[in-house]
Parts: C-alpha cells; sequence; structure tokens
C-alpha cells in the first residue's frame, strides 16, 4: 500500500468513478490508474468498487468504509506537511480562504488589508464560489477557510463561527413610485419586478421565506451573483433591486435609492468555517481574529474538539 494509491482511491469517488479524469487529475495515466486500484485490492484481498465490465460503478462496502480511512490519512499526511511548514517558515506560506463573492467585495477587503500588513509574505489565495463549492473546497482540504452566509452551519465536520449580521435592503432607482411607499410592505414590492440574488446566494433563501411566509408571490425577473450587476439593471429601471445592504453606498450609488426595508426581511448571518482535523497555520488563526475580534485561536482550537461553535464576545 502507498500513497499514490490511496490518492487515486479518493480522487475516483471525487470524480465520479470516472478514470479517464481521475488520470488527468493526477497527471498519470488510466492503464496505471487502474493496475494500482487491482493492486490494492489484491493487497487487501477485497473488491473496493462495484464493475459493469471494465468500469467502476461505485463503492462496495469495504470500499465505504476505506474511502473515510484515505481521506483521514491524507489529511493526516497534509497536516503533518503543515506542521513543518508552521515551525520552519513560520510567517511565509499560503492562506486559501473560499468564500462568495458578495463576501470578497464588500465584507473581507479591511481584514485582508490587515492581514497583508501583518503577514506580507503569506500568498492569500482568494477562491469566489457558490456556498455549495465552498463547503466541498472545505471538505476536499483545498481551503483552508469558508466564508459565506448559506451552507456552513448545515456541515457536521465544520466548526463554524458568526462573522457579521446583517440584513437586505430595498433599492430602486431615483423617481421611483417606492418612495413614497411608507411603510414599504411585500405587497407592494410584488406590484413591481424584482431583480435579486441567485437562489443559494447571499441570504436568497431568508428572501423566499419572508415572501411565502406573506403569501405574497414576487415576480423575479432577473436573477444575479453579483450585488453591482443588480444595482446596474436596477439603475436602468429594469426592476426594483433587493441586495445585502452592505452593498449599497450613497457616494457611488447616486442614481439609486436605499429604502427603509429592514422589518420585511429576516437578520442573516455571515460565517466562517473551518474544517474539523485539519491543520492551521498560527497566520489562519490571526485572519479568523481579525474577521472576529474575540475570536481568538484558543477559542477557534476549543471549538474544533467539540461540536460546538465558540461564539466571539
Amino acid at each position: 500500500m502507498n500513497f499514490q494509491q490511496l490518492r487515486i482511491i479518493r480522487e475516483t469517488v471525487r470524480r465520479g468513478f470516472n478514470l479517464t479524469e481521475v488520470a488527468a487529475a493526477l497527471f498519470t495515466s488510466q492503464s496505471g490508474v487502474s493496475k494500482h486500484i487491482k493492486d490494492l485490492e489484491d493487497e487487501l484481498g477485497v473488491e473496493l468498487f462495484t464493475r459493469k465490465g471494465k468500469r467502476l460503478l461505485g463503492l462496495t462496502e469495504p470500499g465505504k468504509e476505506l474511502v473515510v480511512m484515505v481521506d483521514r490519512m491524507l489529511m493526516e499526511a497534509a497536516n503533518i506537511k503543515r506542521l513543518g511548514d508552521q515551525y520552519s517558515q513560520r510567517d511565509v506560506g499560503q492562506l486559501t480562504v473560499a468564500t462568495t463573492h458578495t463576501q470578497a467585495r464588500y465584507a473581507l477587503p479591511a481584514v485582508i488589508t490587515e492581514f497583508k500588513k501583518a503577514y506580507p509574505k503569506v500568498h492569500l489565495k482568494l477562491h469566489q464560489c457558490s456556498p455549495g463549492e465552498i463547503v466541498k473546497l472545505l471538505l476536499d482540504g483545498e481551503a483552508d477557510i469558508g466564508v459565506a452566509t448559506e451552507a456552513l452551519s448545515d456541515v457536521s465536520s465544520f466548526a463554524s463561527f458568526p462573522f457579521y449580521r446583517w440584513h437586505h435592503s430595498v433599492i430602486v432607482p431615483a423617481g421611483h413610485p417606492l418612495e413614497d411607499v411608507y411603510p414599504l410592505t411585500l405587497e407592494a414590492l410584488t406590484e413591481h419586478p424584482i431583480i435579486t440574488y441567485h437562489e443559494g446566494f447571499t441570504g436568497r433563501t431568508h428572501l423566499d421565506q419572508a415572501f411565502a411566509q406573506a403569501g405574497a408571490v414576487p415576480d423575479i425577473v432577473m436573477s444575479a451573483l453579483d450585488a453591482d450587476v443588480i444595482k446596474t439593471y436596477v439603475e436602468l429601471g429594469l426592476g426594483v433591486g433587493i441586495v445585502a445592504s452592505m452593498a449599497v453606498n450613497p457616494d457611488k450609488d447616486r442614481g439609486l435609492r436605499q429604502l427603509d426595508s429592514k422589518h420585511l426581511f429576516p437578520e442573516n448571518v455571515a460565517r466562517i468555517a473551518v474544517r474539523r482535523g485539519h491543520y492551521l497555520r498560527r497566520y489562519a488563526y490571526r485572519f479568523i481574529e481579525l474577521c472576529a475580534p474575540g475570536l481568538d485561536e484558543s477559542r477557534v482550537l476549543q471549538a474544533l474538539r467539540t461540536d460546538t461553535a465558540a461564539e466571539p464576545d
């Protein structure tokens, strides 16, 4: 048994049992991948995959148990490398943060600026992706920290912590009829076309729930990932916008009006998450603390060792 065999087992599951993709991902040949799998099965004396001819269809029961062990072993092997780097190259390395566009654009710039001042030799790799993709990157060990409003608190193998709380805002072009509606209601919004976020992004679930609970049916004519895109089309008069409140800047968005709408939608909580068992360099803990002052290394470590999250003071 060797690490290449273990990597092949893990990658085979990740790639949906497509050995061509496995070979490409690991920079080897498909025949080499097949041989490594067969050699490991012969060594263990059990079949790890169900097959139809030469095609792999899924995992056998022993295969399912082995994949859990493989994932743990490869994670610990990576942790050993990170541990060595922690003491041999204390302030040098890479920190990978997976987050959504909204967090990267509006919530993280101040944090990243302070972090880069403190750790100029650390390469900060920022992945902008969907909440589901953030979860996958953390589970696969390809990201150290995840930041998003959705999905992160639902994964038992993560420790997640509140970053900040926020609300949605309704925005309209200057002179829009809704400027004269006070207090603003969900029913009034349904009388106009609406532009907001894609499903699963930036608190969209809370928006949908609010309309549903009020028995109101919104006319969502356009959706986007990016608040700046939403604001552009609202300013063009294509609809009423619903965006994260921190995405609205009165000094820059002079053609738009931000309406009092905090009472319409529930509060959202952006969260920071790390995978249990994933070794974090000292500077990763500092990044988390910059996001949530009071959430220092000892409190994060305590949460990682238990099933509870540490709430910052």
